[in-house]
Protein backbone atom coordinates (compact mmCIF):
# COMPACT_ATOMS: atom_id res chain seq x y z
CA UNK A 1 0.00 0.00 0.00
CA UNK A 2 1.28 3.48 -0.89
CA UNK A 3 0.19 6.87 0.39
CA UNK A 4 1.43 10.25 -0.81
CA UNK A 5 -0.34 13.13 0.93
CA UNK A 6 -1.55 16.21 -0.86
CA UNK A 7 -0.45 19.46 0.79
CA UNK A 8 -3.81 19.84 2.52
CA UNK A 9 -3.49 16.33 3.97
CA UNK A 10 -0.26 17.09 5.82
CA UNK A 11 -0.68 17.37 9.57
CA UNK A 12 1.06 19.68 12.03
CA UNK A 13 -0.21 18.07 15.22
CA UNK A 14 -0.39 14.70 16.91
CA UNK A 15 -4.02 14.34 17.92
CA UNK A 16 -6.97 16.45 16.81
CA UNK A 17 -6.97 15.11 13.24
CA UNK A 18 -9.09 12.54 11.43
CA UNK A 19 -7.14 9.63 9.91
CA UNK A 20 -6.11 9.82 6.27
CA UNK A 21 -5.73 6.06 6.03
CA UNK A 22 -6.96 2.93 7.83
CA UNK A 23 -4.92 -0.29 7.81
CA UNK A 24 -5.09 -3.73 9.37
CA UNK A 25 -2.31 -4.81 11.77
CA UNK A 26 0.65 -6.26 9.88
CA UNK A 27 0.20 -3.96 6.87
CA UNK A 28 3.25 -2.59 5.08
CA UNK A 29 2.79 1.01 3.92
CA UNK A 30 5.04 3.16 1.74
CA UNK A 31 4.73 6.77 2.87
CA UNK A 32 6.00 9.97 1.30
CA UNK A 33 7.01 12.52 3.91
CA UNK A 34 7.94 16.16 3.30
CA UNK A 35 10.90 17.84 4.94
CA UNK A 36 10.48 20.04 8.00
CA UNK A 37 10.14 23.12 5.78
CA UNK A 38 7.37 21.60 3.68
CA UNK A 39 9.67 21.67 0.63
CA UNK A 40 9.72 25.46 0.60
CA UNK A 41 13.44 25.88 1.31
CA UNK A 42 15.08 24.78 -1.94
CA UNK A 43 18.14 27.01 -2.26
CA UNK A 44 20.52 28.91 -0.01
CA UNK A 45 18.54 32.05 -0.80
CA UNK A 46 15.29 30.65 0.61
CA UNK A 47 15.34 31.83 4.22
CA UNK A 48 12.85 29.84 6.32
CA UNK A 49 11.63 33.03 8.02
CA UNK A 50 10.61 34.35 4.60
CA UNK A 51 9.32 31.31 2.70
CA UNK A 52 7.77 29.38 5.63
CA UNK A 53 4.78 30.28 7.77
CA UNK A 54 4.68 29.53 11.49
CA UNK A 55 3.17 27.26 12.84
CA UNK A 56 3.11 25.31 9.55
CA UNK A 57 6.48 23.68 10.10
CA UNK A 58 7.53 20.06 10.58
CA UNK A 59 4.62 18.45 8.69
CA UNK A 60 3.87 14.77 9.20
CA UNK A 61 2.14 12.22 7.00
CA UNK A 62 -0.90 10.76 8.71
CA UNK A 63 -2.50 10.03 10.97
CA UNK A 64 -3.01 6.35 10.16
CA UNK A 65 -5.72 4.42 11.98
CA UNK A 66 -4.64 0.86 12.85
CA UNK A 67 -7.63 -1.43 13.18
CA UNK A 68 -8.09 -2.95 16.63
CA UNK A 69 -5.66 -0.64 18.43
CA UNK A 70 -7.01 0.34 21.84
CA UNK A 71 -5.61 2.21 24.85
CA UNK A 72 -3.41 -0.18 26.79
CA UNK A 73 -2.00 -1.78 23.61
CA UNK A 74 1.36 -1.07 22.01
CA UNK A 75 1.82 -0.03 18.38
CA UNK A 76 4.89 -1.64 16.81
CA UNK A 77 6.30 0.25 13.83
CA UNK A 78 9.04 -1.54 11.90
CA UNK A 79 11.07 0.71 9.60
CA UNK A 80 11.82 -1.37 6.52
CA UNK A 81 13.50 1.37 4.47
CA UNK A 82 14.04 5.14 4.50
CA UNK A 83 15.10 6.59 1.14
CA UNK A 84 15.66 10.26 0.22
CA UNK A 85 13.08 11.38 -2.34
CA UNK A 86 15.23 14.14 -3.87
CA UNK A 87 18.89 14.61 -4.81
CA UNK A 88 19.22 17.59 -2.49
CA UNK A 89 18.56 18.43 1.13
CA UNK A 90 18.88 21.53 3.29
CA UNK A 91 19.82 22.67 6.76
CA UNK A 92 19.70 26.03 8.50
CA UNK A 93 20.63 28.13 11.47
CA UNK A 94 18.06 30.39 13.09
CA UNK A 95 18.36 33.61 15.11
CA UNK A 96 16.60 32.20 18.21
CA UNK A 97 16.55 28.42 17.79
CA UNK A 98 19.26 25.85 18.47
CA UNK A 99 21.54 24.84 21.31
CA UNK A 100 24.11 27.62 20.91
CA UNK A 101 21.98 30.74 20.69
CA UNK A 102 19.79 32.77 23.01
CA UNK A 103 16.11 31.76 22.96
CA UNK A 104 12.91 33.04 24.54
CA UNK A 105 13.57 30.75 27.53
CA UNK A 106 17.31 31.45 27.67
CA UNK A 107 17.32 35.17 27.08
CA UNK A 108 20.66 36.90 26.54
CA UNK A 109 21.83 40.33 25.38
CA UNK A 110 24.11 38.77 22.77
CA UNK A 111 23.20 39.36 19.12
CA UNK A 112 21.16 36.50 17.61
CA UNK A 113 22.76 34.08 15.17
CA UNK A 114 22.51 34.77 11.47
CA UNK A 115 19.85 32.90 9.53
CA UNK A 116 21.85 30.87 7.00
CA UNK A 117 20.82 27.97 4.75
CA UNK A 118 23.08 25.16 3.57
CA UNK A 119 22.15 22.96 0.58
CA UNK A 120 23.51 19.41 0.49
CA UNK A 121 23.96 17.14 -2.53
CA UNK A 122 22.38 13.73 -1.96
CA UNK A 123 23.67 10.67 -3.83
CA UNK A 124 21.70 7.59 -2.83
CA UNK A 125 23.71 5.27 -5.07
CA UNK A 126 27.03 6.43 -3.63
CA UNK A 127 25.60 6.56 -0.11
CA UNK A 128 26.78 10.11 0.49
CA UNK A 129 25.44 13.53 1.41
CA UNK A 130 27.87 16.36 0.63
CA UNK A 131 28.34 19.41 2.83
CA UNK A 132 29.41 22.74 1.32
CA UNK A 133 30.61 25.61 3.53
CA UNK A 134 28.77 28.88 2.95
CA UNK A 135 31.66 31.15 3.95
CA UNK A 136 34.52 29.31 2.32
CA UNK A 137 35.25 26.74 -0.38
CA UNK A 138 35.39 23.65 1.85
CA UNK A 139 33.22 20.62 1.11
CA UNK A 140 33.16 17.05 2.36
CA UNK A 141 31.10 13.95 1.59
CA UNK A 142 29.43 12.51 4.70
CA UNK A 143 27.90 9.02 4.95
CA UNK A 144 24.20 8.92 4.09
CA UNK A 145 22.36 7.68 7.20
CA UNK A 146 18.63 8.33 6.68
CA UNK A 147 16.40 8.65 9.75
CA UNK A 148 13.12 10.17 10.86
CA UNK A 149 13.13 12.92 13.45
CA UNK A 150 9.38 12.79 14.11
CA UNK A 151 7.20 9.74 14.70
CA UNK A 152 4.44 8.95 17.14
CA UNK A 153 0.79 8.45 17.99
CA UNK A 154 -2.05 10.65 19.23
CA UNK A 155 -1.61 11.73 22.87
CA UNK A 156 -4.05 10.77 25.60
CA UNK A 157 -6.85 12.84 27.20
CA UNK A 158 -7.99 14.61 24.01
CA UNK A 159 -4.66 16.43 23.73
CA UNK A 160 -3.37 17.86 20.47
CA UNK A 161 0.38 18.49 20.42
CA UNK A 162 2.43 20.38 17.84
CA UNK A 163 4.62 18.06 15.82
CA UNK A 164 7.73 19.88 17.00
CA UNK A 165 7.13 18.74 20.61
CA UNK A 166 8.47 15.35 21.78
CA UNK A 167 6.81 13.62 24.74
CA UNK A 168 5.57 10.19 25.80
CA UNK A 169 3.50 9.92 22.62
CA UNK A 170 6.66 10.26 20.49
CA UNK A 171 6.80 13.43 18.41
CA UNK A 172 9.94 15.32 17.40
CA UNK A 173 12.53 13.21 19.24
CA UNK A 174 15.23 13.78 16.59
CA UNK A 175 17.28 10.71 17.43
CA UNK A 176 19.54 9.22 14.73
CA UNK A 177 18.64 5.82 16.21
CA UNK A 178 15.28 5.94 14.35
CA UNK A 179 16.66 4.48 11.13
CA UNK A 180 15.85 1.52 8.86
CA UNK A 181 15.94 -1.83 10.65
CA UNK A 182 14.49 -0.42 13.86
CA UNK A 183 11.17 -1.37 15.42
CA UNK A 184 9.66 1.52 17.39
CA UNK A 185 7.09 0.93 20.12
CA UNK A 186 4.48 3.50 21.11
CA UNK A 187 1.83 3.18 23.79
CA UNK A 188 -1.67 3.46 22.29
CA UNK A 189 -3.72 6.29 23.83
CA UNK A 190 -6.77 6.46 21.56
CA UNK A 191 -8.68 3.97 19.39
CA UNK A 192 -6.71 3.33 16.21
CA UNK A 193 -3.46 4.71 17.70
CA UNK A 194 -3.35 7.38 14.93
CA UNK A 195 0.29 7.03 13.88
CA UNK A 196 2.05 9.81 11.95
CA UNK A 197 5.56 10.20 10.53
CA UNK A 198 7.75 12.98 9.14
CA UNK A 199 10.89 15.10 9.48
CA UNK A 200 13.24 12.94 7.44
CA UNK A 201 16.97 13.60 7.77
CA UNK A 202 19.68 12.33 5.41
CA UNK A 203 21.80 12.31 8.53
CA UNK A 204 22.06 14.15 11.83
CA UNK A 205 24.65 14.47 14.56
CA UNK A 206 23.70 13.57 18.13
CA UNK A 207 21.78 16.44 19.72
CA UNK A 208 20.80 18.18 16.47
CA UNK A 209 22.84 21.02 17.94
CA UNK A 210 21.99 23.76 15.38
CA UNK A 211 18.28 22.84 15.45
CA UNK A 212 18.11 21.10 12.06
CA UNK A 213 19.47 17.92 10.54
CA UNK A 214 20.09 17.45 6.83
CA UNK A 215 16.38 17.92 6.13
CA UNK A 216 14.89 15.88 3.29
CA UNK A 217 11.71 14.46 1.84
CA UNK A 218 11.61 10.68 2.21
CA UNK A 219 9.99 7.59 0.75
CA UNK A 220 9.66 5.31 3.75
CA UNK A 221 8.28 1.80 4.12
CA UNK A 222 6.93 0.82 7.54
CA UNK A 223 5.05 -2.21 8.82
CA UNK A 224 2.40 -1.32 11.42
CA UNK A 225 1.46 -4.01 13.92
CA UNK A 226 -0.01 -4.41 17.40
CA UNK A 227 0.96 -5.97 20.70
CA UNK A 228 -2.39 -6.42 22.42
CA UNK A 229 -2.79 -5.84 26.14
CA UNK A 230 0.77 -4.63 26.68
CA UNK A 231 1.29 -0.99 27.63
CA UNK A 232 4.38 1.09 26.77
CA UNK A 233 4.98 4.12 29.02
CA UNK A 234 7.41 5.99 26.74
CA UNK A 235 8.72 5.37 23.20
CA UNK A 236 11.04 2.39 22.91
CA UNK A 237 13.18 1.11 20.05
CA UNK A 238 14.57 -2.29 19.22
CA UNK A 239 17.23 -3.34 16.73
CA UNK A 240 18.77 -6.74 16.11
CA UNK A 241 21.45 -5.84 18.65
CA UNK A 242 19.97 -3.43 21.21
CA UNK A 243 17.01 -2.15 23.22
CA UNK A 244 16.42 1.57 23.80
CA UNK A 245 14.10 3.78 25.85
CA UNK A 246 13.38 7.44 25.08
CA UNK A 247 12.71 10.21 27.57
CA UNK A 248 11.58 13.72 26.59
CA UNK A 249 11.43 16.59 29.07
CA UNK A 250 13.10 19.78 30.24
CA UNK A 251 15.65 20.14 31.73
CA UNK A 252 17.89 17.67 29.90
CA UNK A 253 18.72 15.74 33.07
CA UNK A 254 15.03 14.93 33.53
CA UNK A 255 14.91 13.50 30.00
CA UNK A 256 18.01 11.49 30.89
CA UNK A 257 16.43 10.19 34.08
CA UNK A 258 13.20 9.25 32.30
CA UNK A 259 15.01 7.21 29.66
CA UNK A 260 17.28 5.51 32.19
CA UNK A 261 14.38 4.74 34.54
CA UNK A 262 12.41 3.10 31.75
CA UNK A 263 15.34 1.03 30.52
CA UNK A 264 16.20 -0.13 34.04
CA UNK A 265 12.63 -1.16 34.88
CA UNK A 266 12.08 -2.67 31.42
CA UNK A 267 15.30 -4.70 31.75
CA UNK A 268 14.24 -5.90 35.20
CA UNK A 269 10.87 -6.99 33.79
CA UNK A 270 12.44 -8.83 30.84
CA UNK A 271 15.16 -10.62 32.80
CA UNK A 272 13.46 -11.17 36.16
CA UNK A 273 16.24 -9.25 37.88
CA UNK A 274 15.65 -7.23 41.01
CA UNK A 275 15.34 -3.55 40.10
CA UNK A 276 18.58 -2.65 41.87
CA UNK A 277 20.40 -5.49 40.10
CA UNK A 278 19.06 -4.18 36.78
CA UNK A 279 20.09 -0.65 37.82
CA UNK A 280 23.63 -1.86 38.41
CA UNK A 281 23.74 -3.73 35.09
CA UNK A 282 22.50 -0.78 33.04
CA UNK A 283 24.86 1.55 34.93
CA UNK A 284 27.82 -0.46 33.66
CA UNK A 285 26.62 -1.74 30.28
CA UNK A 286 24.33 1.06 29.07
CA UNK A 287 24.80 3.91 26.61
CA UNK A 288 23.06 7.29 26.45
CA UNK A 289 22.62 8.60 22.88
CA UNK A 290 21.39 12.19 22.74
CA UNK A 291 18.28 13.08 20.75
CA UNK A 292 17.39 16.75 20.33
CA UNK A 293 18.59 19.51 22.67
CA UNK A 294 16.67 22.32 20.94
CA UNK A 295 12.93 21.64 20.99
CA UNK A 296 10.25 22.54 23.57
CA UNK A 297 11.27 19.26 25.26
CA UNK A 298 14.70 17.67 25.02
CA UNK A 299 15.17 13.96 24.24
CA UNK A 300 17.60 11.40 25.63
CA UNK A 301 17.85 7.69 24.92
CA UNK A 302 19.06 4.89 27.16
CA UNK A 303 20.48 1.93 25.24
CA UNK A 304 21.74 -1.53 26.12
CA UNK A 305 23.03 -4.39 23.97
CA UNK A 306 20.73 -7.42 24.02
CA UNK A 307 23.68 -9.73 24.60
CA UNK A 308 23.85 -8.46 28.18
CA UNK A 309 20.23 -9.43 28.88
CA UNK A 310 20.55 -13.16 28.41
CA UNK A 311 17.62 -14.80 26.66
CA UNK A 312 15.19 -11.95 27.35
CA UNK A 313 12.72 -11.26 24.51
CA UNK A 314 10.85 -7.96 24.20
CA UNK A 315 7.21 -7.73 23.10
CA UNK A 316 6.81 -11.43 22.37
CA UNK A 317 9.55 -11.31 19.73
CA UNK A 318 7.63 -9.04 17.38
CA UNK A 319 10.80 -7.28 16.15
CA UNK A 320 12.28 -10.53 14.82
CA UNK A 321 8.95 -11.47 13.23
CA UNK A 322 8.56 -8.10 11.46
CA UNK A 323 12.23 -8.12 10.50
CA UNK A 324 11.68 -11.47 8.74
CA UNK A 325 8.88 -9.94 6.63
CA UNK A 326 11.20 -7.43 4.95
CA UNK A 327 11.56 -8.01 1.24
Amino acid sequence: MKFRPTPDQLSYTFGGREPVLTVAPGTAVELYTEDCFGGRVQSVDDLPSVVCEFPYLNPVTGPIHVEGAEPGDTLAVHFVSITPARDWAVSSTFPHFGALTGTHTTATLHPPLDEVVWRYDVDVQAGTVTYHARRGDYSVALPLDPMHGTAGVAPAAFESRMTIVPDVHGGNMDTPELRAGVTAYFGVNVPGALFALGDGHCRQGDGEVCGTGVEAAMNTVVILDLVKGVATPTPRFETDEALMSAGSARPLEDAYRMSQHDLVTWSAELTGLDVLDAYQLISQAGEAPVGNVCDPNYTMLAKVAKKYLGTATAYEGIHARLRSLRS
